[in-house]
């Protein structure tokens, strides 16, 4: 998609995103698509129905972006964020999906489930979405009169130095078949992954027999793959030379006479897809910029758009319903939950979307790391809550922790103290 002028060009990319994020929040309202609910039927009730689902997401996004990059429709390699990257975080990989994994459970919801219930009535997930913004737009960016993030203050010394420098992108084709048939191996392992995938959930007689969960699990993966096929198409015509919208903000200077419409950041231009938690910082940052169109990203359009899907829907559906916190337990519970929500989206580089599916989509290592984090975090915090509950008073923490993990296989069972339930 080839344009005269980035005003255009930037307008195209801005409104199809718009467009893409309005239909996936209607239809993700419509299907109850829900990470979390996913983890927690399959923890809690032995249901792999959702979880299905959100395996069919990947898969979708997974094909589709392996075909579309070796026809040279995808740039994942220039990806935002850079999920290839050479330098393996895995520790913030690990430590930010299970703190993301934890607070998902505590905050009923993921990002993208809490920007839904924001449409659908819920005022709850607008105290969870405000936290969760606030501390990623910190987590990247220096508090006021300072050149400190909140990364930095808290996590920076101690953790960055256990990154990994694979001198290569992370990606599993070129870890295994090197730079030169990279490209070429990740076609290969895309696709036989994404076979097996499909045919994991498509073995499953409730899984074929829910319209929901196949259309909810077929639109996620859609959209995922049509937002990165846009925002590596999406180009300027620069002296008959496509050039992309981040490389001409780059060079801005040599291509424009006035710097009226010149974006802040040239970064949120480069190829990406749908992700939550960094976009709600976005989104805060373009706010705290009195809405200054130099700020506007394609996070921002994202997340307004789900918000107004899933409220379209609502409106359709009559499903709308206004809903405040229960108690003084359940406030508390999501007020920890979208602080550890945003602190580990950030760490992670992404949440169940972001990593779950678009991460994995690239066949970055880290995005397996994160999601397999995010797993752990919020299965092991159910196990707990089931323990409490089923034991009440004689069930310490410690010991409910310990008997989860002895469930999980991550310790003996014999220092369990509470029989399995």
């Amino acid at each position: 998609m080839l344009f005269e002028s980035f005003a255009t060009a930037q307008s195209v990319f801005l409104g199809a995103i718009f467009i893409i994020a309005l239909i996936m929040g209607a239809v993700v309202n419509k299907t109850n698509f829900c990470t979390m609910g996913a983890v927690s039927d399959w923890v809690n009730m032995g249901d792999k129905g959702r979880l299905n689902s959100w395996l069919f997401a990947i898969a979708v996004a997974l094909v589709g972006v392996v075909i579309l990059e070796s026809i040279g429709l995808v740039d994942a390699d220039g990806a935002f964020p850079p999920y290839r990257n050479g330098q393996l975080i895995w520790a913030e990989n690990l430590l930010g999906g299970i703190l993301f994994g934890i607070g998902m459970t505590l905050a009923s919801g993921c990002g993208n489930k809490a920007l839904i219930r924001v449409g659908g009535g819920n005022l709850k997930s607008i105290m969870v979405v405000l936290i969760i913004a606030v501390i990623a737009f910190y987590m990247i960016n220096p508090f006021p009169g300072s050149d400190q993030t909140l990364f930095t203050l808290i996590f920076y010394d101690w953790i960055r130095p256990l990154s990994i420098d694979l001198a290569r992108n992370q990606d599993l084709g070129t870890i295994i078949a090197g730079a030169e048939n990279g490209a070429a191996a990740r076609l290969v392992i895309g696709l036989l992954l994404g076979l097996l995938l499909l045919i994991l959930v498509f073995r499953s007689a409730d899984f074929r027999g829910s319209k929901d969960n196949i259309l909810g699990g077929l639109v996620v993966g859609l959209a995922v793959l049509a937002a990165w096929y846009v925002s590596s198409s999406v180009m300027v015509n620069v002296d008959e030379e496509p050039t992309g919208l981040s490389a001409y903000v780059q060079n801005w200077e040599f291509l424009s006479d006035s710097s009226e419409g010149k974006p802040a950041d040239s970064r949120p231009l480069n190829p990406q897809s749908f992700t939550f938690i960094n976009p709600m910082g976005q989104t805060f940052g373009y706010a705290s910029q009195s809405f200054d169109s130099a700020y506007l990203t394609f996070g921002v359009v994202a997340l307004v758009g789900v918000i107004l899907g899933s409220l379209l829907w609502a409106l359709i559906s009559g499903s709308f319903r206004i809903e405040w916190f229960a108690s003084g337990k359940d406030f508390l519970s999501h007020f920890i939950g979208a602080i550890l929500m945003g602190f580990g989206g950030v760490l992670a580089m992404g949440c169940t979307i972001g990593q779950g599916v678009t991460g994995i989509s690239t066949l970055a290592i880290g995005s397996f790391i994160a999601f397999a984090g995010i797993l752990l975090g919020s299965a092991l915090t159910m196990k707990v809550q089931y323990y409490k509950l089923v034991y009440e008073k004689e069930a310490t923490f410690l010991s409910a922790l310990v008997a989860s993990l002895a469930d999980m296989k991550l310790l003996p069972n014999g220092m369990r103290k509470l029989e399995k339930v």
